[in-house]
This record gives C-alpha cells, structure tokens and sequence, in this order.
C-alpha cells in the first residue's frame, strides 16, 4: 500500500471515529409554541447557547456568489438581529463587498454544537448608511477599528513584514483617535426571506421547522430531515 492510500485510510479512519453531540442533552424544539417569526427564536436560541458555554455563538458564515455565481463563503461575526435584518460588518472592497454589490443575494449559517442547533437564513443584503456604519465600527475594540483603518481587506499581501507595518501604524492611529473613521467600511443587513431551525435529535428524528415570507407575514412549515 503506497503512502498516499496509506494517508487516506487514516484519514477516513479518523472521519468515521469522530462522534457529533457526543454526551451532549439536546434541548427540544416544539413547533406548535414556536413564535410567529423567525426573530424571536433566533434571538432566544443564540442567548440559550451562550449560556450554554457555546464558544463564540455569534460567529456565522456567510455566503455570496460574483456576477458570474461563483460562491464563496467565510466566517464573520453578527452585529445584531432585528426587524430590518442579520448585521455584520466589512469593507466596501473586500471580496463578499464587491459580490454583494453584484449580487445582493446571500445566506448565513449558524451553528451551534453545544445545543446540537443551526440556523440556516436567506435573503437580500443591503447597505446601510455612513453614520451607521461609523457608529458600527466605533462601538467595537480598538483592534476593529485598526483592522478597518488598514482598509486593504482581499488584496494581495506581499509579506508578513508589510502586514505587521501597517498593522501597528493603524493601531497607533486608533489609539491616538478612536473617532476616525474607514471610508470603506460598511454595515450590512440580510433582509430574510427564509429561516430554518434546526434542532438535532440523537436518535436522528431531527426537527426542521423552516419560515418563509409571505409578504408581511411569515408562513411556518415543518421538513424531513
């Protein structure tokens, strides 16, 4: 058996060893009390992972296709949740900026393994306004704000050198100004036309209960899993 077989039975091996919410109570989820719209619930069950000591709850990954509808996909963080969308922030020219602008199209996943929950959500995406995203930007660390102020978020890095420069002259501006401002940084809002929660059972009777926009409402259904 040559090296590379040798590398893919391991691989495999280790594949079919790992366990998923292992030792883990899994809470219900009872469709007949859920509320009428997605928010509520989202906003409950992100609170419920948190304490349930979820690492990072608020991380999510967020999807985008160019104009051609080429996807992509990467992990950012949520800002907020409220009636007009899922927030998050970046620049105007990084790469999902520049997809967004082509096609405002995107979803957003959540999970979260301690609960044995994920949040699937899509829609539109939409930008909000300088003052927002100035009031965004200055409302997190100092660390966010000279990551924004270096503003060359997706281009081509010529060394770590030239990283470490920038870096520590943006954070010797955020410290000596922690009201300036990255003309490229934007917020954005996903605008949901569907929402689905998932909530793992350990006998695999999964409960998929999905919420679609039906002009001002929203209408529930429940899905196979």
């Amino acid at each position: 058996m040559s090296t590379d077989d040798t590398a893919s039975r391991d691989f495999r091996t280790l594949l079919h060893s790992l366990r998923v919410w292992d030792g883990v109570p899994l809470p219900p989820l009872d469709p007949e009390s859920a509320p009428d719209s997605p928010l509520p619930l989202f906003r409950t069950w992100l609170r419920e992972a948190a304490e349930a000591g979820q690492t990072e709850p608020h991380t999510m990954t967020l999807a985008t296709a160019d104009a051609e509808g080429r996807p992509s996909v990467r992990i950012l963080t949520l800002h907020d949740a409220d009636e007009d969308g899922w927030h998050f922030g970046t620049h105007s020219t990084s790469r999902k900026g520049r997809e967004l602008a082509a096609r405002p199209d995107a979803a957003l996943g959540f999970y979260w393994p301690a609960q044995g929950r994920q949040v699937r959500i899509e829609g539109q995406v939409r930008s909000g306004t300088p003052e927002a995203a100035t009031a965004d930007l200055h409302a997190r660390s100092t660390g966010a704000l000279a990551a924004a102020l270096t503003g060359r978020m997706s281009e081509v890095l010529s060394s770590t050198a030239e990283l470490r420069s920038d870096s520590e002259a943006s954070w010797a501006r955020a410290q000596a100004d922690p009201t300036l401002t990255a003309p490229t940084w934007t917020l954005y809002a996903l605008a949901a036309t569907e929402v689905e929660f998932f909530q793992g059972d350990a006998r695999r009777q999964h409960v998929r209960l999905r919420y679609r926009r039906d002009g001002e409402r929203w209408v529930r259904d429940l899905l196979w899993p």
